[in-house]
């Protein structure tokens, strides 16, 4: 798509969400030279990481140096999880980060109602402002969106459950909750080591690391945990911690995951020949298997159903683990564990829950951590969201399998609804009907294992885009359909049944262990150089990604548009 020359950038770009992606999109874009303004519902920064969210206990799959941004090191903070990243660590880095470089360009507890395009062609946001307890409304105009509202800020609950709990005379909340109401837990339930009276019971409902760091927290408070899930997530454990290449921080990992397409020797011998693909499934099967060993996990335990690695996205990594740790509760009997089964509904008496097989399970507390719907509905119209075409829908055009990938062979069966899970955002990033207006773009779309350093790409790209810079385009809507929809095609493939775990807001792409060759691409697209890691034909896939070799981007983009690298083409 050829270059759009503007004398200057827009006057207003509103962002919706304060977490990662938002912090680091305002910072690219007021860098630029836009009028920016982020509103967020939160009384602080830090999306998922704000502090009403988080709790102790709660940690990242990520080590100290693995989650931050460029221009702001993050310091190293001793704690009882080791060199692991725990939710404190990550508030205060976000907290940071925006004082630092976002002072004043944050509008707190504003809660989005409305998106949607004015009769001016500019887009209007509906919003309520909560400063304690006045709340008043008003319409904020502004020239470009950048939506960021992840996919982790509208809880989920099973529609059965939700319409049940009325009738449970204990507490019923969502794991997103349990900051808030953590103190109401602990005062509500006898902890077994208290001899004076009968210990509670709580129930954690989900298979996911929200469920587990849940009922870890509370194990290690003396409380009576069950879990039910019917899938645990997978996990990776080592006996010892792995060098920064091993952890997902450089190509090597990537390679041994198939991208669609594949622009390495060594990524085409895994992926397309016979041998490659058995060395690719020795590779995932050895990293399977040495977790469970290393957590101790035995032959038959519920914790061995769980979603393959290579096939998910559903994947915590554990390090060499904790003595108070989930999987070590579980070992020692301190967590129950009731699987594989999920959740029905509560018993008339109000003091059970009711599981898939019939059976009551006694309860004075249940956390549902069921995950989240998509952030969008709530904040634009149905209107809105077809206009923009952001919503998934069945495929429209006839795409061709081209992926004959060894490596892709015998998968597990698919679920029948799959089928009608297609996205029509470009990149993950442009809705490919608007992508010509350069207006709306979405940050926090892409599912990656390092955040920091992809949201800090994407919003270079959002910005060269916004710029009106020369980039690797879609001529037409229609060119960028056809792109957005053979990657859905390629997802399903890659990743069967993962895209109905998922919610729109954050899966428009899964690059979980192929961030890499996707940052590569982003970067491709703006005429950037790729693969900054170095490294020769031999050493390359073991080189770390830092960061700190994306730092001077602005800069490189600024050159590039006052050399006319990006205005002509």
């Amino acid at each position: 798509m050829e270059g759009i020359n503007t004398a200057a950038p827009p006057e207003s770009i509103g962002i919706v969400g304060a977490g990662a992606a938002g912090l680091i999109t305002a910072q690219v874009l007021l860098r630029d030279g836009f009028n920016v303004q982020v509103i967020t519902r939160d009384s602080s920064a830090g999306g998922i990481w704000a502090r009403s969210r988080i709790y102790p206990g709660l940690s990242l799959n990520n080590v100290q140096g693995e989650f931050q941004f460029s221009s702001l090191s993050m310091k190293h903070t001793p704690s009882k999880m080791g060199n692991r990243l725990s939710g404190y660590d990550m508030c205060n880095y976000m907290e940071t980060f925006a004082e630092k470089y976002l002072a004043g360009k944050i509008q707190f507890n504003t809660e989005v109602l409305d998106i949607r395009r004015s009769a001016s062609g500019k887009w209007a946001i509906h919003i309520e402002r909560k400063p304690g307890d006045c709340h008043t409304s008003e319409v904020l105009e502004f020239d470009r969106i950048v939506l960021c509202t992840g996919g982790c800020s509208t809880p989920y609950i099973p529609s059965q459950l939700l319409q049940e709990q009325s009738r449970f005379n204990g507490l019923v909340l969502h794991s997103s909750e349990f900051r808030a109401r953590l103190d109401e837990i602990l005062a509500s339930v006898q902890p077994r080591s208290d001899k004076a009276a009968p210990c509670g019971s709580i129930v954690v409902v989900g298979g996911g690391k929200s469920a587990q760091d849940i009922a870890a927290y509370l194990a290690n408070e003396g409380q009576e945990v069950k879990v039910v899930f019917e899938t645990a997530d997978a996990f990776i454990a080592t006996p010892i911690q792995l060098p920064a290449f091993l952890r997902n921080r450089s190509r090597f990992i990537g390679a041994f995951s198939p991208h669609s397409e594949l622009h390495t020797r060594l990524e085409r011998f895994l992926h397309k020949t016979w041998i490659g693909g058995k060395i690719v499934h020795f590779f995932w099967n050895q990293i399977e298997q040495t977790a469970f060993s290393t957590a101790s996990i035995p032959s038959d335990s519920p914790l061995r159903r769980a979603h393959p690695i290579f096939w998910g996205i559903r994947t915590n990594d554990e390090g060499a683990g904790r003595p108070n740790g989930f999987h070590a509760l579980v070992n020692s009997g301190k967590i129950g564990l009731i699987a594989p089964h999920h959740a029905a509904g509560f018993t008339p008496d109000g003091k059970s829950l009711i599981l898939d097989n019939g059976e009551a399970l006694a309860a004075d507390v249940v956390v549902f951590a069921t995950g989240y719907t998509s952030s969008w509905n709530k904040i634009m119209s149905a209107d809105t969201a077809r206009d923009l075409g952001i919503n998934r829908h069945p495929l429209e055009r006839e795409i061709s399998d081209v992926w004959n990938y060894t490596s892709l062979r015998n998968p597990p069966p698919g679920h029948p609804d799959q089928t009608e899970q297609s996205s029509s955002i470009y990149r993950g990033i442009i809705p490919a009907k608007n992508i010509c207006r350069r207006d709306f773009v979405i940050n926090g779309g892409i599912f990656s294992t390092n955040n920091g350093y992809t949201f800090e790409v994407v919003a270079h790209w959002i910005s060269s885009y916004f710029l009106g810079d020369r980039m690797r385009l879609p001529s037409s809507p229609e060119e960028a359909l056809d792109h957005a929809e053979r990657n859905s095609l390629w997802l399903r493939k890659r990743y069967p049944n993962m895209l109905l775990w998922t919610n729109e807001s954050y899966s428009s792409n899964l690059a979980f262990w192929t961030w890499p060759q996707v940052t590569d691409e982003l970067l491709e697209d703006m005429h950037l150089p790729s693969r900054r890691s170095g490294g020769n034909w031999l050493t390359w896939p073991f080189k770390v990604i830092d960061v700190k070799e994306i730092r001077s981007l602005a800069e490189e983009r600024r050159q590039l548009r006052s050399s006319g690298g990006l205005n002509a083409l």
